[in-house]
């Protein structure tokens, strides 16, 4: 018998490969062709009376995901996440290279602990940005995320 880890990449393989199916989750119900006209545009779908919005483009097809994470893990990112910025300079707030776009959250679990490394990303940011030097390309936080929910960084002082 396989253990959950082989078999999840099992999964994994047949469905990259096409041999498994897409899940009932992540299907689209293949409508009609009048219900198909219908559902091209509804009138609240995101589409402006006035025009001068922005129309949201919502997915055609199956939504592509950037990852699938269990509720607790996302949980877990997001703390880490609002704790390494709450540790920025509040004279900074507003900044790219101080917001959360300038971050990106590495999570992994063991032992019923998750772990998430929060990365600095300033190179996601035009310019950097003032008070950003080449050197906090490479600055990071370290978290643990207890099953209680408690959050605790990593003891060093970068």
């Amino acid at each position: 018998m396989l253990k959950a880890p082989h078999s999840m990449l099992i999964a994994s393989l047949l469905l990259e490969t096409g041999l498994l199916g897409t899940p009932l989750c992540n299907r689209r119900p293949d409508p009609g062709p009048a219900a198909a006209q219908a559902q091209e545009a509804p009138p609240d779908a995101g589409t402006s009376a006035t025009g001068s919005e922005a129309t949201i483009p919502w997915p055609k097809q199956d939504l592509t995901p950037l990852a699938t994470l269990e509720g607790p893990a996302v949980l877990a990112a997001h703390a880490a996440l609002q704790e390494a910025l709450k540790r920025f300079p509040k004279e900074s707030a507003g900044q790219c290279a101080f917001s959360a776009q300038a971050l990106e959250v590495v999570i992994g679990q063991e032992a019923g602990w998750y772990f998430a490394r929060v990365n600095r990303r300033v190179d996601r940011c035009p310019g950097f940005g003032p008070g950003v030097t080449g050197l906090e390309t490479d600055w990071f936080e370290l978290y643990a995320i207890s099953p209680d929910g408690d959050i605790t960084r990593y003891p060093y002082q970068p």
